[in-house]
Protein backbone atom coordinates (compact mmCIF):
# COMPACT_ATOMS: atom_id res chain seq x y z
CA UNK A 1 0.00 0.00 0.00
CA UNK A 2 3.02 2.21 0.76
CA UNK A 3 3.44 3.24 -3.37
CA UNK A 4 0.04 4.47 -3.59
CA UNK A 5 0.99 7.15 -0.66
CA UNK A 6 3.93 9.07 -1.97
CA UNK A 7 3.71 12.28 -4.26
CA UNK A 8 3.74 11.19 -7.61
CA UNK A 9 -0.21 9.86 -7.24
CA UNK A 10 -1.02 13.41 -6.45
CA UNK A 11 0.34 14.75 -9.49
CA UNK A 12 -1.20 11.82 -11.69
CA UNK A 13 -4.54 12.28 -9.95
CA UNK A 14 -4.83 16.50 -11.07
CA UNK A 15 -3.34 15.25 -14.42
CA UNK A 16 -6.32 12.92 -14.79
CA UNK A 17 -8.92 15.04 -13.86
CA UNK A 18 -7.59 18.12 -15.90
CA UNK A 19 -7.22 16.26 -18.76
CA UNK A 20 -10.28 14.69 -18.93
CA UNK A 21 -12.22 18.57 -18.43
CA UNK A 22 -9.77 19.77 -21.48
CA UNK A 23 -10.66 16.79 -23.48
CA UNK A 24 -14.67 17.06 -23.22
CA UNK A 25 -13.61 21.17 -23.91
CA UNK A 26 -12.04 20.58 -27.23
CA UNK A 27 -14.49 17.34 -28.29
CA UNK A 28 -17.63 19.93 -28.45
CA UNK A 29 -15.37 22.75 -30.05
CA UNK A 30 -14.27 20.35 -32.58
CA UNK A 31 -17.05 18.88 -33.63
CA UNK A 32 -19.05 21.90 -33.75
CA UNK A 33 -16.46 23.26 -36.51
CA UNK A 34 -16.55 19.92 -38.34
CA UNK A 35 -19.93 19.94 -38.66
CA UNK A 36 -20.15 23.51 -39.49
CA UNK A 37 -17.52 22.72 -42.54
CA UNK A 38 -19.66 20.72 -44.72
CA UNK A 39 -21.11 23.10 -46.81
CA UNK A 40 -24.46 23.99 -45.21
CA UNK A 41 -25.30 19.94 -45.85
CA UNK A 42 -26.93 17.79 -43.03
CA UNK A 43 -25.49 15.08 -42.95
CA UNK A 44 -27.99 11.68 -43.01
CA UNK A 45 -26.64 9.11 -40.36
CA UNK A 46 -28.62 6.37 -42.28
CA UNK A 47 -30.69 5.52 -39.06
CA UNK A 48 -34.53 5.40 -40.13
CA UNK A 49 -37.46 4.70 -37.80
CA UNK A 50 -41.27 4.13 -38.50
CA UNK A 51 -40.58 4.39 -42.39
CA UNK A 52 -39.49 8.17 -42.65
CA UNK A 53 -38.19 9.28 -39.35
CA UNK A 54 -34.57 9.67 -40.11
CA UNK A 55 -31.62 10.61 -37.55
CA UNK A 56 -29.79 13.32 -38.53
CA UNK A 57 -26.15 14.73 -37.65
CA UNK A 58 -27.05 19.07 -36.94
CA UNK A 59 -24.77 20.58 -34.65
CA UNK A 60 -26.29 20.86 -31.04
CA UNK A 61 -27.96 24.06 -30.43
CA UNK A 62 -26.19 27.01 -28.98
CA UNK A 63 -27.82 27.11 -25.64
CA UNK A 64 -26.61 23.16 -25.08
CA UNK A 65 -23.04 23.98 -25.98
CA UNK A 66 -22.82 27.05 -23.39
CA UNK A 67 -24.53 24.88 -20.78
CA UNK A 68 -21.89 22.72 -21.36
CA UNK A 69 -19.01 25.28 -21.41
CA UNK A 70 -20.56 26.61 -18.17
CA UNK A 71 -20.71 23.10 -16.31
CA UNK A 72 -16.66 22.44 -17.29
CA UNK A 73 -16.14 26.30 -15.95
CA UNK A 74 -18.38 25.24 -12.67
CA UNK A 75 -15.99 22.16 -12.33
CA UNK A 76 -12.75 23.99 -12.47
CA UNK A 77 -13.84 26.18 -10.21
CA UNK A 78 -14.56 23.87 -7.64
CA UNK A 79 -11.58 22.05 -8.65
CA UNK A 80 -9.62 25.50 -7.19
CA UNK A 81 -12.07 26.02 -4.00
CA UNK A 82 -12.23 22.14 -3.08
CA UNK A 83 -10.19 19.20 -2.77
CA UNK A 84 -10.20 16.97 -5.92
CA UNK A 85 -6.70 17.44 -7.83
CA UNK A 86 -4.46 15.05 -6.07
CA UNK A 87 -2.99 16.18 -3.07
CA UNK A 88 -4.32 19.86 -3.54
CA UNK A 89 -6.88 20.77 -0.49
CA UNK A 90 -8.61 23.45 -2.24
CA UNK A 91 -7.70 27.28 -1.03
CA UNK A 92 -11.01 26.84 1.55
CA UNK A 93 -8.66 24.20 2.63
CA UNK A 94 -11.79 21.92 3.58
CA UNK A 95 -12.27 18.67 5.14
CA UNK A 96 -15.15 16.33 5.73
CA UNK A 97 -13.81 15.76 9.00
CA UNK A 98 -13.84 19.42 9.76
CA UNK A 99 -17.12 20.30 8.57
CA UNK A 100 -18.37 17.05 11.48
CA UNK A 101 -16.57 18.69 14.13
CA UNK A 102 -18.01 22.24 13.08
CA UNK A 103 -21.61 20.10 13.53
CA UNK A 104 -20.64 18.66 16.66
CA UNK A 105 -19.26 21.42 18.02
CA UNK A 106 -22.93 23.66 16.95
CA UNK A 107 -24.94 20.48 18.55
CA UNK A 108 -23.28 20.59 21.76
CA UNK A 109 -23.51 24.35 21.78
CA UNK A 110 -27.22 23.77 21.55
CA UNK A 111 -28.10 21.25 23.88
CA UNK A 112 -25.37 22.51 26.46
CA UNK A 113 -28.90 24.67 28.54
CA UNK A 114 -30.03 20.85 29.11
CA UNK A 115 -27.18 19.67 30.73
CA UNK A 116 -26.06 22.59 32.37
CA UNK A 117 -28.86 21.91 35.23
CA UNK A 118 -26.73 18.43 35.95
CA UNK A 119 -23.65 19.68 36.15
CA UNK A 120 -23.62 20.82 40.59
CA UNK A 121 -25.02 17.06 40.80
CA UNK A 122 -23.18 14.37 41.93
CA UNK A 123 -24.02 10.70 40.02
CA UNK A 124 -26.39 9.71 42.38
CA UNK A 125 -27.99 12.64 42.73
CA UNK A 126 -28.31 12.64 38.63
CA UNK A 127 -29.66 8.89 38.42
CA UNK A 128 -32.40 10.25 40.57
CA UNK A 129 -33.82 12.68 38.47
CA UNK A 130 -36.42 11.35 36.00
CA UNK A 131 -35.67 13.78 33.19
CA UNK A 132 -31.97 12.93 33.67
CA UNK A 133 -32.51 8.90 33.91
CA UNK A 134 -34.62 9.72 30.25
CA UNK A 135 -31.73 11.47 28.72
CA UNK A 136 -29.21 8.49 29.53
CA UNK A 137 -30.94 5.91 28.75
CA UNK A 138 -31.47 7.74 25.45
CA UNK A 139 -27.58 7.97 25.20
CA UNK A 140 -26.95 4.62 26.77
CA UNK A 141 -29.27 3.04 23.34
CA UNK A 142 -27.47 5.15 20.79
CA UNK A 143 -23.97 4.28 21.71
CA UNK A 144 -23.47 1.38 24.29
CA UNK A 145 -27.09 -1.14 23.61
CA UNK A 146 -25.34 -2.25 20.34
CA UNK A 147 -22.81 -4.25 22.91
CA UNK A 148 -24.55 -4.16 26.39
CA UNK A 149 -28.33 -4.79 24.70
CA UNK A 150 -30.90 -2.58 24.80
CA UNK A 151 -32.01 -3.97 28.33
CA UNK A 152 -28.36 -3.31 29.36
CA UNK A 153 -28.21 -7.84 30.40
CA UNK A 154 -25.56 -8.47 27.99
CA UNK A 155 -24.42 -11.13 26.03
CA UNK A 156 -21.52 -13.73 25.53
CA UNK A 157 -18.28 -11.40 26.38
CA UNK A 158 -20.46 -8.15 26.75
CA UNK A 159 -21.17 -7.74 30.51
CA UNK A 160 -24.77 -7.66 31.97
CA UNK A 161 -24.92 -3.97 33.65
CA UNK A 162 -28.47 -4.96 35.58
CA UNK A 163 -27.36 -8.19 37.65
CA UNK A 164 -23.84 -8.59 37.31
CA UNK A 165 -20.92 -8.98 38.93
CA UNK A 166 -18.23 -5.76 37.54
CA UNK A 167 -14.50 -5.97 37.24
CA UNK A 168 -13.87 -2.81 38.05
CA UNK A 169 -16.76 -2.05 40.37
CA UNK A 170 -19.77 0.08 39.97
CA UNK A 171 -18.24 3.52 41.66
CA UNK A 172 -19.68 6.57 40.42
CA UNK A 173 -15.80 7.50 39.57
CA UNK A 174 -15.06 3.99 37.95
CA UNK A 175 -18.11 4.26 35.46
CA UNK A 176 -17.23 7.73 34.59
CA UNK A 177 -13.35 6.15 33.97
CA UNK A 178 -14.31 3.12 32.09
CA UNK A 179 -17.12 5.06 29.80
CA UNK A 180 -14.50 7.77 29.26
CA UNK A 181 -11.49 6.37 28.65
CA UNK A 182 -12.47 2.24 27.70
CA UNK A 183 -11.29 -0.95 29.41
CA UNK A 184 -9.08 -3.08 27.85
CA UNK A 185 -9.53 -6.38 29.62
CA UNK A 186 -6.87 -9.13 28.88
CA UNK A 187 -6.30 -12.57 30.56
CA UNK A 188 -2.65 -14.38 28.93
CA UNK A 189 -3.04 -17.22 27.38
CA UNK A 190 -1.32 -20.33 29.69
CA UNK A 191 -1.02 -22.80 26.74
CA UNK A 192 2.76 -22.79 27.13
CA UNK A 193 3.17 -23.51 30.62
CA UNK A 194 -0.14 -25.36 30.99
CA UNK A 195 -1.62 -28.46 29.02
CA UNK A 196 -5.38 -28.90 28.10
CA UNK A 197 -5.24 -32.02 31.38
CA UNK A 198 -4.12 -29.32 34.02
CA UNK A 199 -6.41 -26.46 32.36
CA UNK A 200 -9.17 -28.92 32.39
CA UNK A 201 -8.22 -29.84 36.41
CA UNK A 202 -8.45 -26.17 36.80
CA UNK A 203 -11.80 -25.90 35.24
CA UNK A 204 -13.34 -28.76 37.76
CA UNK A 205 -11.71 -26.65 39.91
CA UNK A 206 -13.06 -22.91 39.48
CA UNK A 207 -16.57 -24.04 38.68
CA UNK A 208 -16.44 -25.98 42.27
CA UNK A 209 -16.07 -22.15 43.64
CA UNK A 210 -19.43 -21.43 42.30
CA UNK A 211 -21.25 -24.59 43.73
CA UNK A 212 -21.40 -25.73 40.13
CA UNK A 213 -21.17 -29.66 39.11
CA UNK A 214 -17.52 -30.62 39.24
CA UNK A 215 -15.84 -33.76 39.66
CA UNK A 216 -14.10 -33.82 43.67
CA UNK A 217 -10.86 -36.17 42.66
CA UNK A 218 -9.66 -33.54 39.91
CA UNK A 219 -10.49 -30.81 42.25
CA UNK A 220 -7.51 -31.56 44.27
CA UNK A 221 -5.20 -31.34 41.53
CA UNK A 222 -6.84 -28.26 40.07
CA UNK A 223 -6.99 -26.65 43.26
CA UNK A 224 -2.90 -27.08 43.44
CA UNK A 225 -2.34 -25.44 40.04
CA UNK A 226 -4.82 -23.07 40.12
CA UNK A 227 -3.04 -21.25 43.23
CA UNK A 228 0.35 -21.31 40.96
CA UNK A 229 -1.05 -20.09 38.24
CA UNK A 230 -4.33 -18.02 38.65
CA UNK A 231 -4.56 -17.18 42.09
CA UNK A 232 -1.99 -13.68 41.48
CA UNK A 233 -4.62 -12.43 39.65
CA UNK A 234 -8.07 -13.43 40.72
CA UNK A 235 -7.09 -14.44 44.48
CA UNK A 236 -6.45 -17.21 46.62
CA UNK A 237 -10.27 -17.41 47.17
CA UNK A 238 -10.88 -16.78 43.70
CA UNK A 239 -12.86 -13.36 44.53
CA UNK A 240 -10.76 -11.48 41.98
CA UNK A 241 -9.08 -8.50 42.06
CA UNK A 242 -10.73 -5.04 41.02
CA UNK A 243 -7.75 -3.04 39.94
CA UNK A 244 -6.53 -5.90 37.49
CA UNK A 245 -10.14 -6.14 36.31
CA UNK A 246 -9.43 -9.98 37.20
CA UNK A 247 -13.41 -11.40 37.72
CA UNK A 248 -14.58 -12.95 40.76
CA UNK A 249 -15.03 -16.69 40.26
CA UNK A 250 -17.24 -17.41 43.16
CA UNK A 251 -20.31 -16.16 41.78
CA UNK A 252 -22.92 -17.28 39.03
CA UNK A 253 -22.09 -14.33 36.70
CA UNK A 254 -20.02 -15.80 33.52
CA UNK A 255 -18.96 -13.64 30.78
CA UNK A 256 -18.30 -16.12 28.43
CA UNK A 257 -19.75 -19.52 29.79
CA UNK A 258 -19.11 -21.99 32.86
CA UNK A 259 -18.36 -25.23 30.85
CA UNK A 260 -15.97 -26.95 31.43
CA UNK A 261 -14.88 -26.70 28.06
CA UNK A 262 -14.86 -23.04 27.68
CA UNK A 263 -13.11 -22.54 30.81
CA UNK A 264 -9.91 -24.43 29.46
CA UNK A 265 -10.52 -22.65 26.24
CA UNK A 266 -9.84 -19.39 28.24
CA UNK A 267 -7.11 -21.03 30.68
CA UNK A 268 -5.08 -22.37 27.20
CA UNK A 269 -5.91 -19.28 25.07
CA UNK A 270 -6.42 -16.13 27.22
CA UNK A 271 -9.17 -13.62 26.31
CA UNK A 272 -8.86 -10.29 25.12
CA UNK A 273 -12.31 -8.11 25.47
CA UNK A 274 -11.98 -4.30 24.60
CA UNK A 275 -14.49 -1.56 25.82
CA UNK A 276 -13.65 1.34 23.15
CA UNK A 277 -13.57 5.14 24.93
CA UNK A 278 -15.98 7.34 24.52
CA UNK A 279 -14.81 10.52 25.21
CA UNK A 280 -14.29 11.25 21.56
CA UNK A 281 -17.41 10.31 20.96
CA UNK A 282 -19.81 11.81 23.80
CA UNK A 283 -19.31 15.10 25.51
CA UNK A 284 -18.36 14.96 29.37
CA UNK A 285 -21.62 16.09 30.57
CA UNK A 286 -23.55 13.08 28.67
CA UNK A 287 -20.66 10.60 29.65
CA UNK A 288 -22.20 11.60 33.18
CA UNK A 289 -25.66 11.30 32.34
CA UNK A 290 -24.91 7.59 30.99
CA UNK A 291 -22.91 6.89 33.88
CA UNK A 292 -25.43 7.61 36.12
CA UNK A 293 -28.48 5.87 34.46
CA UNK A 294 -25.94 2.92 34.46
CA UNK A 295 -24.94 3.12 38.47
CA UNK A 296 -29.03 3.26 38.79
CA UNK A 297 -29.26 0.00 37.17
CA UNK A 298 -27.97 -1.44 40.62
CA UNK A 299 -27.48 1.29 43.07
CA UNK A 300 -23.72 0.98 42.30
CA UNK A 301 -23.79 -2.43 44.11
CA UNK A 302 -22.15 -5.67 42.72
CA UNK A 303 -24.90 -8.44 42.79
CA UNK A 304 -23.65 -11.02 44.54
CA UNK A 305 -24.43 -14.94 43.72
CA UNK A 306 -27.16 -15.08 46.06
CA UNK A 307 -29.04 -12.08 45.28
CA UNK A 308 -28.73 -13.28 41.68
CA UNK A 309 -29.96 -16.49 42.20
CA UNK A 310 -32.43 -15.21 44.57
CA UNK A 311 -33.85 -12.84 41.66
CA UNK A 312 -33.59 -15.49 39.11
CA UNK A 313 -35.78 -17.77 40.76
CA UNK A 314 -38.72 -15.37 41.15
Amino acid sequence: MSDFINGFWGYYVAFVVLAGIAWCLWLIFSQRKWLKSQSGIVQDTGHVWDGDLREMNNPVPRWWTMMYIMMCLFGLGYLVLYPGLGAFQGSLAYTSAQEVKQDQAALDAMVKPTYARFAKMDIPQIAADPEAHLIGERLFLNNCAQCHGSDAKGSTSFPNLVEGDSMYGRQPEVLLATITQGRNGVMPALAAVIDAGTAGDIAQYVRSLSGLAHDQIRIVRGKREYMNACAACHGAEGKGNKALGAPNLTDDVWLYGSSEATIVHSILNGRNNRMPAQEQTLTSDQIRLVAAWVWGLSKGVDVTSATVTSARAK
